[in-house]
């Protein structure tokens, strides 16, 4: 057993948990981490990055269940609330599953890589402190009360996260503020937002990779890394919501353009951890 390995892979974790849901790219960081810590070859930390968010996006089941089972069981039903969060779920969630089929492994073949990464952070930290020094008139202040038109344009501005470093958090929060939706309302529903978008595009993944699979792969690595991102992710899940009652986004703002900055130094000086 490697215990290096095993220890690179819970940071891998940590990173997936801590990063998931904030709007500054878990993706980004996490091909970061990877490369920093030379983790793994390319083709299993490829399928590592995307199993393990299958952690994180169970922490969000996990914590919200009760409402998400009141949308699930609201379809059948007819629950008011609960149907009209389920449908403005599904509607979410449609224009990123139609870009991702079409396009989504040419985006990867084309910009996953530390400078796209780079610009990406620094793109998104700018547009994050334009929303917060200009916020939009809210008109949804419950997930719940979000309007349907509203979902949609939510879940267009969401295909941007396609880009590496955009952050599928950061799009879904800031592009909901911007429509009127509050900062609690937003980052409630990203929390919703992300599991069919995740467990769907990590599905099929996963079935694409499945060569890798049926390879010499160490499981316990893999096993390691769920843990800790589930665990990370509760954690994280649940300061965020206190965070966001209070405060506003933008340290997550300069956060990004600094490590938007710092990575693409790393990127021209060839630096590792490992």
């Amino acid at each position: 057993m490697d215990l290096l390995l095993l220890l690179k892979a819970a940071i891998m974790g940590i990173v997936e948990g801590i990063t998931e849901f904030l709007p500054i790219s878990s993706t980004g960081h996490l091909i970061l981490a990877s490369e920093l810590m030379n983790f793994w070859t390319k083709e299993k930390s490829a399928v590592f990055v995307v199993a393990i968010q299958m952690g994180a996006i169970a922490a969000v089941i996990y914590e919200y269940w009760s409402r998400l089972w009141g949308a699930a069981t609201g379809m059948v039903t007819g629950e008011e609330k609960g149907r009209h969060l389920a449908i403005s779920l599904i509607l979410a969630s449609i224009p990123i599953v139609l870009v991702g089929l079409s396009f989504g492994q040419a985006v990867k073949d084309l910009l996953f890589n530390d400078v796209a990464v780079a610009i990406g952070l620094i793109v998104g930290g700018v547009i994050i402190m334009w929303i917060e020094k200009n916020p939009p008139k809210v008109n949804a202040v419950e997930v719940e009360n979000i309007g349907l038109k509203q979902a949609i344009w939510i879940g267009l501005i969401q295909v941007l996260s396609l880009i590496p470093g955009t952050s599928r958090s950061g799009a879904t929060i800031i592009g909901a503020m911007f429509l009127g939706v509050s900062r609690k309302a937003a980052t409630e529903f990203s929390f919703f937002l992300g599991i069919p978008v995740i467990i769907g595009a990590g599905l099929l993944d996963l079935y694409q990779s499945h060569e890798v699979l049926q390879t010499s792969f160490d499981w316990s690595v893999l096993g390691v890394g769920i843990l800790v991102s589930f665990v990370s992710a509760l954690l994280l899940i649940r300061a965020l919501v206190a965070y966001v009652a209070k405060r506003n986004f933008m340290v997550f703002a300069w956060y990004r353009i600094v490590s938007g900055l710092l990575i693409l130094l790393f990127a021209y000086t060839g630096w590792t951890i490992w």
